[in-house]
């Protein structure tokens, strides 16, 4: 008996096709004002970096221009034997600050220097007032109101030495120290004896100095006229 072919009749299914997925679904669509809301931001950004950069310079700019801010100075006390004296009307002794204006009185037998760094010094003999006044510049001006007072000046700057009464007496290239009594309102130069004595409550020689100076001549004229008429000869002879 002959084989039969077996065929295989497939019948269409009813079933719809699989398509592919319509990926333009899953596109990232802008929202609407969202590209308008970017650039805005965009441009403030833009806006805030260009202020920065503007205030940068306009900082950098002043701080060039701008002068430095000069520090104050001090000025340092030094007494002998570290005794007190009289600063703006209250004690003070070695090691004490000094600002520009300040008084400085010293009584007797005590002197005081006042070291100005590298502006100088500034000397007060004893039984002597001034009032003292620097700047950054480096000028040193002495008001003398009583006694005697040396500034021995460096650095830059000028020095001077004045009284109330108008006289004035300035440091230049050629003379660097200032020394100078008061006396009935001028400036008198600091001489040897001056400075030996301390000076006066006015300056110069005080009357005690002169009192001995005059004894010690008187001693010393007495002691030639003794020794030139006979009590400088040889006894004679027995």
């Amino acid at each position: 008996m002959p084989e039969k072919a077996l065929t295989l009749l497939l019948k269409p299914s009813k079933l719809r096709p699989l398509r592919a997925p319509n990926l333009k679904l899953f596109a990232c669509y802008p929202v609407e004002g969202t590209n308008k809301t970017m650039s805005t931001l965009r441009h403030t950004r833009r806006a805030i970096a260009v202020f920065l950069a503007v205030a940068l310079v306009q900082i950098c700019i002043q701080l060039s221009f701008a002068a430095p801010v000069p520090q104050q100075f001090i000025a340092r006390l030094t007494t002998t034997g570290n005794q007190p004296i009289t600063v703006n009307g209250a004690s003070a002794a070695s090691g004490a600050s000094l600002l520009t204006g300040a008084t400085i009185e010293t009584p007797a037998a005590v002197s005081a220097t006042i070291d100005l760094g590298a502006l100088g010094t500034v000397e007060l003999q004893p039984n002597s007032s001034i009032q003292l006044d620097f700047d950054d510049s480096g000028n040193v001006r002495v008001k003398v109101l009583r006694g005697c007072v040396r500034i021995n000046k460096s650095g830059p700057g000028e020095a001077e030495a004045y009284t109330a009464e108008g006289a004035s007496e300035k440091s230049s290239s050629a003379r660097k120290g200032l020394g100078f009594c008061y006396l009935n309102g001028g400036l008198n130069p600091i001489s040897q004896a001056a400075a030996a004595t301390g000076g006066g409550g006015g300056g110069g020689i005080g009357t005690a100095a002169l009192v001995a100076i005059i004894a010690g001549g008187g001693a010393l004229a007495a002691g030639l006229i003794w020794a030139f008429h006979g009590g400088g000869g040889n006894p004679s002879p027995h």
